[in-house]
Formats: C-alpha cells, sequence, structure tokens
C-alpha cells in the first residue's frame, strides 16, 4: 500500500513542478504593454495592480518637482524683466554700396589678412570721398605693410618689454591722490597708488566712485534725475530728522526736517514704519514728530537704540555715501557718486545700464564677466598712465590684462596671483618668500626644466629668446688630401 500512494504522489509534484514553470514563464507573456498601445478611456477602465500606485505616485512627484522648476524659472524670468529694461540698438544692415566695397578689399587681399576695424575704416572714407574708390588698390598696398610692421615678430619677449614699458614710466608717476576732473567734491586715488591698485587686484579700491549715466527723459528733465539720485544715495535718519532722549520718561523724541525730508522723497509714515522694523520699540506719530519708547525701558538699552536709529538706513543703495549731479555737454545730467554698488545701482529706473561705470573692477567682473573686469583694467591703467602725461602702448597694457584673467578669475601680479603659478622653482623663489619656495618645491620634488628668463640667468645660461632660441650647428667636412 505504502508503494501504490508513493506512485501517486509522485504525478502530483511533476503537476506542481509543471505549474511553477508554467507560472514562471507566464508573466513576461502577460506584461507586454510596451508592444499594445492601451488607450486612455481603456486605461480608467481596467483594473489598479500592485505595481501602478507606485507608478501615480512618481508621476505626482515628478509633477511636483516640474511645478517647482516652472515656479523657480518664472520667478528668476521675472527677475530678468526687472534688470533687463532696455535693449541693445540693433545692428544696421550694410547698404549694397558698402557690400560692393568690401567684396572688392577682399579681392585685393587675397590670402592676405587685414584687421576688420582696417577695413571697415576704408569703407567708410571711400564712401565718403568717392574719388578714392579708383585709388583702392594703392590705400590697401600701404595699409598692409603698416599692419605687418605692427605685428609681433616670431620669438619676441614681448612679457619683459610689456612689463619695462610700464615699469620705466611708472617710476616717474607721482604718489598722490587728488581730485576727479571736472568734480571737484569727488577725491579720486590716482598716480602710482592707483595703478599699484590695479596689478593687485583689490577687492575695494581705496576711494571707489561711479559715473551713473540716465536714460532718455530722465538726463534731460532735472527733477527726473533728483528722483534717481534719491533712490541711489543712501539716506540715514540722523541727516533728515533731529533726535532728543529724554532721560526722566526714557522715551526718544524724533523731530523730522520737512524740506530735506521733501527733497528726498519721505513721508513721516514711511519713516515710522521704518523705526518698527527695529526689534524692542515702539513709535508712534506725535504733532513734534515721531515718539519712541522701549518695551523693557532701561538707561543702557535707551543709548543703544538711540545709536542704532541714528545710522538707521531710511532709503538709498548701500555703499553708496554721496552724489553730484552735473549737466554735462551733448550728454545732459550725469550722476557721480563716491562709493559703489555696481549690482544695485544697474537695477534703478532711469538709469543706463550700457554706459554706467565703476572704478570696482572686481565688482564689474562678478556683475558683467570676466570679458568686462579685463576691458575695465585695461581703460583704468591706460587712463591712470595718460593723466600723468606718460605714453604706454596699449598693446603692453592688454599683455598685462590677458594674463591676470587669463583663467576666467582677476588675479593679482604677485606673491598670491599670478608669479604663484609659475611652472619654474628658481623664478618664483627670485620672486619673494626665497627660502619656503625652494623648500617647499624640494618637499614636492619638483623639477625645473629652465624654459624661463630668469631661471637661466641665475643658473648662468643663455636665455632661450632671440638670439638665443636659435641653436646652430656645424658640419666639419674632412680636407681634401688627409
Amino acid at each position: 500500500m505504502a508503494k501504490k500512494d508513493s506512485s501517486k504522489t509522485k504525478p502530483k509534484k511533476e503537476e506542481k513542478k509543471q505549474t511553477k514553470e508554467v507560472a514562471k514563464k507566464s508573466p513576461p507573456k502577460k506584461v507586454v504593454p510596451k508592444k499594445k498601445p492601451v488607450k486612455k478611456e481603456e486605461k480608467k477602465a481596467a483594473k489598479p495592480t500592485k505595481k501602478e500606485p507606485e507608478k501615480t505616485v512618481k508621476k505626482e512627484e515628478k509633477k511636483k518637482t516640474q511645478t517647482k522648476k516652472a515656479g523657480k524659472k518664472s520667478t528668476k524670468e521675472k527677475k530678468k524683466e526687472i534688470t533687463i529694461e532696455v535693449k541693445p540698438p540693433k545692428e544696421v544692415e550694410e547698404t549694397a554700396e558698402y557690400k560692393k566695397i568690401r567684396s572688392e578689399i577682399k579681392k585685393i587681399l587675397k590670402e592676405k589678412v587685414l584687421p576688420m576695424s582696417v577695413i571697415d575704416e576704408i569703407i567708410l572714407q571711400v564712401c565718403k570721398d568717392k574719388s578714392l574708390e579708383s585709388k583702392l588698390k594703392d590705400i590697401i598696398s600701404k595699409a598692409l605693410p603698416e599692419y605687418e610692421k605692427n605685428l609681433v615678430d616670431p620669438s619676441e619677449a614681448c612679457g619683459i618689454v610689456g612689463a619695462q614699458s610700464i615699469g620705466e614710466p611708472g617710476t616717474q608717476m607721482t604718489m598722490r591722490t587728488f581730485h576727479y576732473a571736472g568734480v571737484a567734491e569727488i577725491n579720486v586715488t590716482l598716480g602710482l597708488p592707483r595703478l599699484i591698485e590695479i596689478v593687485d587686484a583689490r577687492s575695494i579700491p581705496s576711494t571707489p566712485m561711479m559715473n551713473i549715466y540716465l536714460r532718455d527723459e530722465y538726463r534731460l528733465n532735472s527733477d527726473l534725475a533728483k528722483q534717481v539720485a534719491n533712490q541711489i544715495e543712501i539716506t540715514r535718519l540722523n541727516t533728515i530728522a533731529d533726535m532728543e532722549t529724554d532721560l526722566t520718561n526714557l522715551v526718544i523724541h524724533i523731530r523730522p526736517n520737512i524740506k530735506t525730508m521733501k527733497n528726498k522723497n519721505i513721508e513721516i509714515e514711511e519713516l515710522n514704519d521704518i523705526i518698527r522694523k527695529i526689534r524692542g520699540i515702539d513709535s508712534k506719530i506725535d504733532k513734534d514728530g515721531i515718539k519712541v519708547s522701549l518695551d523693557d525701558p532701561s538707561y543702557k538699552k535707551l543709548l543703544d537704540v538711540n545709536e542704532t536709529l541714528r545710522e538707521l538706513k531710511v532709503k538709498g543703495i548701500d555703499g553708496i555715501k554721496r552724489i553730484i549731479i552735473r549737466k554735462e555737454p551733448n550728454e545732459g545730467y550725469v550722476i557721480y557718486s563716491e562709493g559703489s554698488n555696481l549690482e544695485k545701482v544697474l537695477e534703478v529706473e532711469g538709469v543706463d545700464p550700457f554706459r554706467t561705470t565703476t572704478n570696482d573692477i572686481q565688482a564689474v567682473g562678478r556683475v558683467l564677466g570676466i570679458e568686462a573686469a579685463r576691458n575695465m583694467i585695461i581703460q583704468e591703467a591706460y587712463n591712470t598712465l595718460m593723466e600723468q602725461g606718460l605714453n604706454v602702448d596699449l598693446r603692453h597694457i592688454m599683455i598685462v590684462a590677458d594674463v591676470m584673467t587669463a583663467d576666467g578669475t582677476i588675479k593679482a601680479i604677485g606673491r598670491h596671483g599670478v608669479s604663484k603659478e609659475k611652472e619654474s622653482v628658481l623664478s618664483r623663489a627670485a620672486f619673494e618668500i626665497t627660502v619656503s619656495h625652494l623648500l617647499q618645491a624640494s618637499r614636492r620634488g619638483e623639477i625645473d626644466k629652465l624654459g624661463g628668463v630668469a631661471e637661466n640667468i641665475i643658473v648662468g645660461q643663455p636665455v632661450n629668446l632671440g638670439t638665443g632660441a636659435v641653436e646652430l650647428v656645424m658640419k666639419r667636412s674632412k680636407k681634401k688630401g688627409k
């Protein structure tokens, strides 16, 4: 009997194995939604499986993230709308005459190259004086050698020549700060201290200032120019109102000056709202002005509150201490500021963002980018040298600006910036802190390839520049008869 039972149980086990195998094989056949596209109506009618709720949760999470991203984008778009108020002028399309002359110049040049600025200047002159059109070949034949004269020769030590051309006249510069040309009230650092500031890439210049140009009706109307100036210039409570401390009642009385309040376009209600933002204070508007009382009255706290109220910012932009409005010829009203805050000033309505300048190079780099900072370094360095009557070739200053901004950041030409990143150990040691440079190099096991100028001079080798860059080898032929 036992044998029979075992024989009966065997087919059952085999059946179970078969069913398991079928079950293993069957799921991939059932899950084939990719091949058969299902309509939206059928999806709604179908019963939800175990995997579906997870998918729906994921979809909902994706939707939420999308909505958040969309919200962030919308806020960014709003910010862009605020900052980009003025569109730059559109490029003027060239006339048929311009195009004709340009094509003729290209034919004459063939494979030779002239800068675009030179070509544009030639086209302008030819369009003004049409008799020059027949002499176009002669003009270009004279322009080409003049351009080629100004090109840098191969293996020329342009860096050393540039450094010498700036450094030598720099010794003749005056060590003084004097008044800005045209605006007697504003003090600006000029001469050698300013040149040192530019080359050192200082984070904050010693006398920061801005030339704020205005747009359209703002530069023509004095009242509108004043409104812009009031928005920019920082006004503190002690400049608008007189303050008295009542020690018996532990109360501060603020008596605003009506004339200055009108000039600055500030109302008492606004002033009261600003004062209320200070913690532990309650303020009320009286007949005389504003009465400030303390929540926890004490003599020490009263003195502290008095100090904070004096330096309380009522209106304006941080960093801009003083403003002067001047009417310039062929320009209208221009605002000159003592202090700088380029980012906030460009957001003010009525300010021309394309012409407004600052002498803070680091701020220009942060707000407008590295290319703008490079141009500012060139402009500021060139202007400081020219003001002293020192004629330096602009291209030498351009080399300095390129070296300072080559890696996308504004680096100082000193031991903390450019000279720190030199490959040669000896040239780094020759500049500053000799012992520490040599010690660090020996720890790291650095190798000096003697590729530069300073390191070869230290070793006593000829420099790999000019005549030293060329190596001559003479072949000795055997004399006849030997």
